[in-house]
């Protein structure tokens, strides 16, 4: 498939969600991704934050290794939770508003620019 045939589906898949590139929506490419789901981002790292400290205290107090271990592994879960949501806001946000702009500029550079970006987001989280 060309760029050119990806540009295009994605464009469709991005009009489709947000009722089309003359909605009266603003352009889905201004700021960042996550600015809208900004406050629930704070509350799950908070939330993660409170977790962290708990296993520092659980460590402090002598506690059984496989409870930490437990909470560790709860923390790694939530994180993971956190960065696949950061992860599809870029994709729906940024990747989509690059194929725009690639669209509108004829430079098909500025999508694969973004696509290996999140290509290379998604191999560092599968580290």
């Amino acid at each position: 498939m060309t760029i050119e045939k990806d540009i295009a589906q994605a464009l469709a898949a991005a009009d489709a969600v947000s009722g089309g590139p003359d909605s009266g929506a603003p352009d889905a490419h201004v700021g960042h991704a996550y600015t809208v789901d900004k406050a629930a981002y704070l509350r799950r790292l908070k939330r993660i934050e409170g977790q962290v400290r708990g296993i520092a205290r659980m460590v402090d107090e002598d506690k059984y290794c496989i409870d930490i271990l437990t909470q560790v592994s709860a923390i790694n879960k939530a994180l993971h939770a956190v960065s696949l949501g950061l992860l599809e806001d870029h994709i729906a946000h940024c990747v989509v508003g690059a194929a725009r702009d690639a669209e509108a500029t004829g430079n098909p550079q500025l999508v694969q620019d973004k696509v290996k970006e999140a290509a290379d987001a998604i191999g560092r989280l599968l580290r």
